[in-house]
């Protein structure tokens, strides 16, 4: 689907490029060259689940398949790096996650990600109506720049998606347990190095703890 259709779809929304200039407040377009092998390893070993989202942190496999880390390592200052994915059939925004660190996104799909600041976060939640939309062709890789507000991406076909996803190691590992708040934000940790503010029609993370402080519609992208 291209954007011009996806617009259409979706009149009460403006979606936006990832050419906009718009974009370069959320992060930037890598060079998809610097990629390939993920590509195909996400085409040929990955698996699109019949319902919801497959989120994996970190795939060995995918590592090893690799040939040059060089264009990754340079995002990451030469962190030591997750190799994950996500795929799946999400059409909602639900939530709104940050790092203190960038991620890479490689769009197998074609996909659209709502993206937020977080010093837009105020009294720990956030207006859904602040977000902007982008579509992300396929075959695309984009690095979102740290305390960039994202979560899972929407897909634009009825196959669903697929997106690598990497991050520093040890992102999205392990749950926090915060019985000692600090500051404000400390409400908002949830995994290792993830904040989180999630709709309340998304009882499953506020079932596992999640902070629900993304107020306002939940918005659904129709394609």
């Amino acid at each position: 689907m291209m954007i011009s259709q996806l617009q259409e779809k979706n009149p009460n929304y403006k979606i936006l490029s990832i050419q906009d200039s718009r974009f370069s407040r959320y992060g930037k377009v890598l060079n998809p060259d610097d990629f390939q092998d993920i590509f195909k390893y996400l085409e040929s070993h990955t698996i699109i689940p019949k319902t919801d989202n497959n989120y994996v942190a970190h795939d060995p496999n995918l590592e090893v398949n690799i040939k040059s880390h060089t264009a990754i390592s340079n995002v990451f200052g030469d962190l030591p790096v997750e190799y994950g994915y996500v795929n799946g059939n999400n059409s909602k925004l639900n939530a709104l996650e940050y790092h203190k660190s960038s991620e890479i996104n490689i769009a197998l799909t074609p996909l659209v990600l709502m993206l937020g600041r977080v010093e837009d976060i105020k009294n720990s939640q956030f207006l859904s109506d602040q977000v902007e939309i982008f579509y992300i062709p396929n075959h695309s890789v984009i690095e979102i720049f740290p305390q960039t507000l994202h979560f899972s991406p929407c897909k634009v076909s009825d196959e669903g998606f697929k997106c690598g996803v990497l991050l520093p190691f040890g992102t999205n590992m392990k749950f926090i347990s915060n019985k000692k708040i600090h500051q404000n934000e400390d409400i908002l940790l949830f995994k290792t190095n993830k904040w989180i503010l999630v709709h309340q029609e998304h009882q499953k993370f506020i079932d596992l703890g999640a902070h629900a402080g993304l107020v306002g519609n939940n918005i659904e992208i129709n394609y």
